[in-house]
């Protein structure tokens, strides 16, 4: 470890036992060390005992600083992991971060760009107008067309610190997974080496622009979703220009009721949203935290949403889907056997799973929260005791559902916010339905058909040759296994022969033998003559069979 590396753990071995963390030590044998080792830092006090845990455990990764609040971030997505009211906390983080100096954020633009900010911007503004763990925003108006953006620039200082850090939390997590009871199941270098790679896609804001002009596409005139324009030409990998929006953010509900929103149709158009990109589309944003959503402050009573920070996303495959869409509609007929039965066709619990034992544990978590409104449904709560019950049934975490159900939590804790009478149920069930109704039925037929038909009509011309060809084939092989029947018939023949000349040649043989022992003195060497022209004559019949 070296001496950066050092200080470092111990700025966050302070930072921990100021929160009282040690606590989440177990108390087994193999951490006795750990736990003695506590009293080797006894001048730094516990100076919160008047909190809960989860609440300094988030404290204390806010102090930290923004990649261990983003560690936390992706950890409350994790509610295999935590307790829930642990996972509500880390699921509160947000990016409240200082902003870095404003005339080095213009350098840096000004690199990416290769010129003077004016040759392209006016009016720009070198305090941030908001600033975040991996980046920061500034306002301009682009020269060409008059329009006002933001700015959005990689802090400068961050890489080596995400270096660092992560380096860390790797050699972190390898302790934990031998300490912890459970800490193989766990994965903890797997979540570190994950969230690494989140991190990295985070940097590349070509990787951003390119997500919002796709996202943009999607709900393109839609009255539900407004994605930003972005301005491709002047993007970087360390810069992103977009199109200012201006909304209220979607956690001020004073200012949402103030100005009149219909809060039913905004928190049921937040589940339209979600299912619309995650089955229609395949393609749903995946921070939907709500430092990322906005609501316009045009016709409050149909309400829009607008989404930035498309950095990250998520996808899923059609097989994906379809079982998915196929679960919820399960779930909401409670047919929890269909609900069995589809993790196991899908591979998500081993194929001899007991599909009886396994439908009475969904039941026994899910049944008691239909006709509940939203509020007194608690989705953290139903997550970890399904994470429990696929624990026992042997089922891994879907990599490809990681982000779909951290979505859903967002989602949850926006419709909770809003209309906390929302019936999460009862909106997304016609909307499932419908997506299943079409991918099976005359629409599915026929859209197919479309998709196809450039491929069929381009081989047409081709169709009576490939009739033809098909035919001689089937001739041709129908002729080759005539062949070969004949072949193995004859060959069995053969083989019969063989066997019997082989037999005759060796009854010969002892005859013979037997006769020449009892001293008889003619017969015996006839015998044993014929008995080896018989072998010789079988070895040249199954020669013949080769």
């Amino acid at each position: 470890m070296t001496p950066g590396e050092m200080r470092r753990l111990y700025l966050i071995i302070r930072v921990f036992l100021t929160y009282g963390l040690d606590e989440l030590i177990p108390k087994i044998k193999l951490t006795l060390p750990l736990r003695l080792g506590r009293y080797l830092f006894f001048w730094i006090p516990f100076r919160h005992k008047d909190k809960q845990l989860g609440s300094r455990l988030r404290l204390a990764l806010e102090e930290l600083g923004p990649v261990w609040i983003k560690f936390g971030q992706m950890l409350s997505t994790r509610r295999d992991l935590f307790p829930p009211d642990v996972a509500d906390q880390l699921a509160l983080l947000q990016d409240h971060v200082a902003p870095f100096d404003g005339a080095l954020a213009r350098k840096h633009i000004e690199l990416a760009l290769g010129g003077p900010i004016e040759t392209w911007f006016d009016d720009f503004d070198q305090n941030a107008l908001a600033s975040a763990s991996i980046a920061q925003v500034h306002t301009a108006v682009l020269k060409e067309n008059g329009k006002k953006v933001v700015l959005k620039v990689i802090r400068p200082d961050i890489m080596p610190i995400i270096k660092a850090d992560t380096r860390l939390m790797s050699r972190l997590a390898g302790w934990v997974s031998k300490l912890l009871p459970d800490g193989r199941r766990l994965r903890p270098r797997e979540v570190v080496r994950e969230y690494e790679k989140t991190l990295l896609d985070e940097l590349n804001l070509l990787r951003e622009a390119a997500n919002s002009i796709q996202l943009r596409r999607n709900f393109e005139n839609s009255p539900i979703l407004y994605v930003p324009e972005v301005y491709s030409d002047y993007c970087r990998e360390r810069l992103l220009v977009m199109e200012r929006i201006y909304g209220i953010p979607i956690s001020d509900v004073a200012a949402l009721e103030k100005q009149g929103t219909n809060m039913k149709v905004l928190a049921e158009r937040g589940v339209q949203v979600f299912f619309t990109q995650v089955f229609r589309d395949s393609f749903f944003h995946a921070d939907m935290h709500p430092g990322n959503i906005f609501v316009s402050y045009e016709t409050p009573e149909d309400p829009c949403y607008i989404a930035i920070d498309c950095g990250i996303v998520g996808s899923l495959n059609k097989d994906d889907k379809r079982y998915l869409a196929e679960n919820f509609i399960a779930f909401f007929n409670r047919d929890y056997r269909k609900v069995a039965e589809l993790h196991v066709d899908s591979g998500w619990v081993p194929r001899d799973t007991n599909v009886e034992e396994f439908e009475f544990a969904i039941r026994t978590v899910c049944e008691p929260i239909f006709e509940k409104p939203l509020a007194e449904i608690s989705f953290g709560n139903v997550l970890l005791n399904l994470f429990n019950t696929a624990r026992r049934f042997n089922m891994q975490v879907q990599p490809q559902l990681v982000l779909l159900q951290k979505t859903l939590l967002y989602v949850e804790g926006l419709g909770r916010q809003l209309y906390p009478q929302l019936d999460l149920w009862t909106t997304a069930k016609p909307f499932l339905e419908s997506w299943i109704r079409d991918q099976v039925g005359l629409p599915a037929m026929v859209r197919a058909f479309k998709e196809r038909a450039p491929f069929w009509i381009e081989k047409l011309p081709e169709l009576p040759e490939l009739v033809y060809d098909s035919l001689k084939q089937h001739q041709l092989m129908q002729h080759n296994i005539e062949k070969l029947t004949n072949q193995l018939q004859t060959q069995n023949e053969r083989q019969g022969q063989s066997r019997y000349l082989f037999g005759v040649g060796a009854t010969l043989l002892i005859s013979g033998t037997v006769l020449m022992l009892g001293k008889v003195e003619i017969y015996p060497v006839w015998l044993i003559a014929a008995g080896l022209v018989s072998w010789i004559i079988g070895w040249r019949r199954t020669g013949q069979t080769e």
